[in-house]
């Protein structure tokens, strides 16, 4: 029987470094026939494809390696292997199989560079980031053992970097820090390409990267002014007269054409209001008083525009700090109450106080305190300065009066530690409390308020009866002014009507008040019979000069008072009486005289009104109103 193998058909990888004589893998076949007799069943192992690069053992079926492999050259082969019975004699059978082998890859090759020079350019106008350009190293190798990493040489590295493309193995070269086509217009630096990771088998062959040469050239570009510092520090004291030098900032043109540079204050009004820059030279100058308690520092905005092309603008912070100047006496933090009881001992504390200061000191802030000078000899209350800030002020004598004085003014004096050193007089309101055993107070707050508003209890009690006295003068002015009003028509007080609210004017009728309902104007027959009226000013003046000529009893003056008392009845919008119409035309030459009580010089008692009953019914009850006595008559 022919040999037959177990398997027909074999795939071996290779994933180490493989020297000749190395074991790749063993084949085995079997045969059918009896081993006991004879020859028949003993197998001899051949390789029929695969030389020079692999062998086989006759006798075991172990493939070896004959000869260095290249997989960059050739990464798969087809090795044919044969058993023949018989010993490989003559007349004997035989049986193949192919064992497929692959190559995998090794790091056995190096990253080489296609170009020994490369040459970019770049705007000086790029922004940090920018991509210049790329370079490319090939490794024949594949996969991780292709990786590779580009790094700069020389100081070049702090302006320029490369990254690498992972999936493309290219070298970006970007920009690391800006350039400037005056300073520099060229670089040139070399870039080494390196293998990620190493195979130490080929380490003796030598480092596993190469070299390239860049050269970049720096373009020049139209590039905004530069100012000398990034910011600027300015001081100035407070209370500097105005155009006082604070300081100067410089800018200039970077490119060759160096243009003029023009200054400004930007962004807020209030600064501009405060200080002013010298539009060429780039002095700034204050132009209002600064006071550092309002605020310690000012934050400026300044441009630079070239002259040239006010399209380039640069920007800088001005810092000025206002520095302090004593001008701010000590002061109270608060307004004290100091309390102390009529019980109280000689040497008791009844208040501490502290004192505050808007200025700012270096050494920090120390306050003295002491009685005023006016104060020494007050031999009710001392001051004792505590070395801390604060003060104690403590009784000097034993028990207090209220009855005799309710409060005391105590005037402390108080310096800081400044250059110059400045004082104030603070004055204490030390009120007298009725305390109980406890020297707890029991009526002190009242007191000390009213005291405050400059006020004593019989002061107040005063105040108070005034006003009560006030008051009741007040009321009684009300009542009779309400009864007065009553006592004018105390004969009939039933017919005033709902709808007259207020009749006060001298010369009206009282048939207007009696029988007067307003309804009666709102009707439609009087709304149809209602008449415009005229613009009698001409014909008033007119009438007027006649009646100056004329008695009452004129034609023309009857025929006017008739006319105007037709149009008054008529009219829904007149008020309900009509002394205007009635005595606006009273003549010099009327036989009655003025109807006028402010005129008239006897008593309208000794007066006849019996002449105007004949002019209606509304002048007869005039006549009835200045005359009671006519009233019974009729």
């Amino acid at each position: 029987m022919e040999p037959v193998f177990c398997v027909g058909r074999t795939d071996f990888n290779r994933a180490f470094v493989c020297w000749p004589g190395t074991s790749v893998i063993q084949v085995t076949a079997t045969d059918g026939d009896d081993p006991a007799y004879g020859n028949s069943a003993r197998l001899l192992y051949s390789i029929l494809q695969g030389q020079p690069y692999f062998s086989v053992e006759p006798k075991t079926g172990v493939i070896r390696i004959s000869s260095q492999m290249d997989r960059e050259t050739k990464e798969q082969y087809f090795v044919i292997i044969q058993a023949k019975d018989m010993v490989g004699q003559m007349g004997g059978f035989s049986g193949t199989t192919t064992v497929t082998i692959n190559l995998s890859d090794i790091n056995d090759n190096k990253p080489i560079f296609q170009q020994k020079f490369y040459y970019m350019n770049i705007s000086e106008a790029a922004p940090v980031g920018s991509t210049i350009g790329k370079i490319m190293a090939e490794d024949s190798d594949i996969g991780e053992n292709a990786a590779m990493n580009y790094v700069i040489e020389g100081e070049e590295s702090l302006v320029f970097d490369i990254i690498t493309n992972n999936e493309t193995q290219e070298g970006i070269v970007i920009l690391k820090e800006r350039v400037d086509f005056e300073s520099k217009r060229r670089y040139s630096f070399r870039v080494k390409a390196i293998n990620r990771q190493m195979d130490d088998h080929f380490m003796k062959e030598g480092p596993f990267e190469d070299t390239t040469i860049i050269k970049i050239s720096v373009e020049d570009a139209d590039e905004p002014p530069v100012f000398t510092s990034q910011n600027y520090v300015m001081e100035i004291a407070e209370g500097a007269t105005n155009g006082s030098f604070v300081g100067a900032i410089t800018a200039r043109d970077p490119d060759n054409a160096n243009s003029p540079i023009r200054y400004s204050i930007v962004h807020s009004t209030y600064l501009k209001r405060l200080f002013s820059i010298n539009a060429h030279n780039g002095t700034i100058i204050i132009t209002k008083l600064l006071d550092r308690e309002t605020a310690a520092w000012h934050n400026i905005t300044v441009t630079a525009t070239e002259m040239r092309n006010p399209e380039q603008v640069s920007e800088v912070t001005v810092y000025v700090q206002v520095l302090d100047v004593n001008d701010h006496a000590p002061e109270l933090p608060k307004h004290y109450e100091i309390y102390v009881c009529e019980n109280a001992r000689s040497g008791q504390l009844i208040q501490t106080i502290s004192a505050v200061d808007k200025d700012d000191s270096v050494e920090g802030h120390h306050f003295y305190f002491s009685l005023a000078r006016e104060a020494t000899n007050n031999s009710n209350f001392t001051v004792r300065d505590n070395q801390d800030n604060t003060a104690g002020i403590f009784t000097a004598k034993n028990g207090f009066s209220r009855q005799e004085q309710f409060a005391f003014f105590l005037p402390v004096l108080i310096v800081d530690n400044g250059t110059p050193s400045l004082t104030s007089t603070n004055t204490l309101t030390v009120s007298v409390c009725d305390c109980d055993t406890e020297a707890s107070a029991q009526s002190c707050r009242f007191g000390a308020f009213m005291f405050s508003m400059g006020l004593s209890l019989e002061t107040l009690v005063a105040v108070l009866a005034c006003i009560l006295v006030i008051l009741v003068f007040f009321l009684a002015m009300l009542v009779l002014r309400q009864r007065r009003k009553q006592s004018l028509f105390p004969d009939k007080p039933e017919e005033f009507r709902e709808n007259i609210v207020r009749y006060d004017d001298e010369g009206g009728g009282e048939e207007d008040t009696e029988a007067f309902d307003i309804s009666t104007l709102r009707t439609r027959t009087v709304m149809r019979e209602h008449k415009s009226r005229r613009n009698i000013t001409t014909e008033i003046q007119s009438l007027y000069r006649q009646s100056l000529q004329v008695g009452p009893d004129s034609a023309v003056f009857r025929e006017f008072i008739l006319e105007k008392l037709k149009e008054a009845n008529a009219d829904p919008t007149a008020p309900p009486y009509d002394s205007l119409q009635t005595y606006a035309f009273e003549g010099t030459g009327s036989l009655a005289g003025s109807l006028s009580s402010l005129g008239s010089s006897m008593s309208h008692v000794d007066e006849n009104y019996d002449y105007l009953t004949e002019r209606g019914l509304d002048f007869k009850q005039l006549a009835c109103m200045y005359d009671p006595n006519n009233s019974t008559r009729d």
